[in-house]
């Protein structure tokens, strides 16, 4: 496998590892947080295999999806997630929405978060074994 795409891979599955960390401590604030960088370091994997170049620097879910080529593969459900995860990557880091963001998650929903992650996470990773 690709030095770049192991790259993408194994920091993917180290902020998934920590968001189960920050689930188990209550740290809901940076669960949320965590599986966006998840899902966006695998996409960027992606991209680096099916472009044959550097992933581009966004955040932006969709977009990566999009230019990668996945989205067209994609259910809705997973682009509806996508669009759910996308503002727990900048509501988790500036002060003005960290409240707003705090008040909303609790146990249960960075619970389905973070297992519909896993599962989006596991579903883009085999596709980048298969290629």
């Amino acid at each position: 496998m690709n030095e770049k795409i192991r790259y993408w891979i194994d920091l993917a599955e180290y902020d998934l590892e920590t968001a189960r960390v920050m689930l188990t401590g209550k740290r809901f604030l940076y669960v949320g947080f965590m599986c966006h960088q998840a899902i966006e370091k695998i996409l960027k994997g992606y991209y680096v295999l099916a472009k044959h170049e550097t992933a581009p620097y966004t955040h932006n879910l969709a977009s990566l999806a999009e230019s990668s080529g996945l989205h067209v593969v994609m259910s809705g459900e997973q682009k509806d997630f996508l669009n759910m995860l996308e503002p727990l990557n900048v509501e988790a880091r500036y002060p003005t929405y960290k409240e707003k963001l705090f008040r909303s998650m609790d146990t249960a929903r960075c619970l389905d978060i973070l297992n519909k992650t896993e599962e989006l996470y596991s579903w883009i990773k085999s596709r980048l074994l298969k290629k």
